[in-house]
């Protein structure tokens, strides 16, 4: 076994307590990113920064969230095991990992042919059977498994594709960055009310913009 492995352990409760101490508190939240291996995501050249509390590249110019960033939004999408969960941005598929540990039945989009036959096959190879993953562009979602009880989207877009919306279950949560194409966005909370939408501002965030086409 290499150092790095026998470090992993350690470095992975540093970067759990580091999100509980930011104020993530949900247990199924904080259990699954005890369990997910965040260094199977990444390329090997960078595992030994995979639990640092940061982004990393994982090329196509795309990054996998800062950890805490992952919390959060997973912590706002208010869960139960067994919800059915869209996620826009399949990326590395750690996303998809952590809600899939948790117990839901997650439906993940990815426009990159690459990253998703890579990824479709690292969460294959790592037993997620609950993940169902789809190559396209996420802007009109997977409406064929909709209404969903949580949407979470990791790339930017101007504004909130409506297709999402709709997609959105009643009582549903969906978070997403909203913004410029460069430099910082706002990440929202939808709630959907019936024909009605609550919003709520959560910060701001930096991701990727969202490319429709």
């Amino acid at each position: 076994m290499d150092d790095f492995d026998t470090r992993t352990e350690d470095r992975q409760a540093a970067m759990v307590a580091l999100i509980r101490s930011r104020g993530v508190r949900d247990p199924l939240v904080l259990a699954a990113m005890e369990q997910v291996p965040r260094h199977k995501f990444v390329a090997p050249e960078q595992r030994s920064q995979a639990y640092g509390d940061y982004p990393l590249s994982i090329g196509h110019c795309q990054t996998i969230s800062q950890p805490y960033i992952v919390a959060l939004m997973t912590q706002m999408l208010s869960l139960k095991p067994g919800n059915r969960v869209l996620e826009i941005g399949t990326g590395s598929g750690y996303q998809a990992a952590i809600l899939a540990e948790m117990g839901m039945e997650v439906y993940t989009v990815e426009r990159i042919a690459m990253l998703h036959e890579e990824t479709q096959a690292r969460l294959q190879e790592l037993g997620y059977t609950n993940v169902h993953c789809r190559f396209g562009n996420g802007y009109a979602g997977w409406p064929e498994h909709s209404p969903y009880q949580g949407i979470i989207v990791t790339a930017a877009p101007t504004q909130i594709p409506p297709p999402l919306m709709e997609q959105l279950d009643e009582g549903g949560h969906l978070v997403i960055p909203v913004g410029p194409l460069h430099g910082y966005q706002t990440l929202w909370l939808v709630i959907r009310h019936g024909d009605q939408f609550e919003k709520i501002d959560l910060g701001g965030v930096a991701f990727v913009p969202f490319v429709h086409k």
